[in-house]
């Protein structure tokens, strides 16, 4: 492994580098260990992680990443409603948000 890595001028940050299995629903959870040695590396194990924005786990099960979205949206539009109820606030201003705003979450 070190060899591969080294070739490509990479190097392994054992402190940063975790691990994660992803497992079927039914399958037994027997053999969850803390830790994957591999010569002179330990690895954590971790539940779950995220990448891109988008939180993956264990059982392949995507309920936290929904609930984690939906709570970001819900502190956005909370906030745009205060922001766009502030009469200081220029409605230019106010309408280039909206669509912006609208823009995103369409994606």
């Amino acid at each position: 492994m070190e060899n591969i890595i080294r070739k490509f001028g990479l190097q392994i940050n054992h402190e940063k580098t975790k691990y994660m299995t992803v497992e079927r629903k039914n399958s037994l959870q027997e053999n969850k260990t803390e830790h994957l040695k591999i010569k002179n590396y330990q690895f954590e194990r971790v539940e779950n992680f995220k990448y891109l924005g988008v939180i993956h786990n264990e059982d392949n099960n995507n309920q936290r990443d929904l609930q984690e979205r939906i709570k970001n949206a819900n502190k956005t539009y909370f906030m745009l409603q205060t922001f766009s109820k502030n009469k200081n606030v220029p409605k230019k201003l106010k309408l280039s948000l909206k669509n912006t705003t609208d823009r995103q979450t369409k994606c």
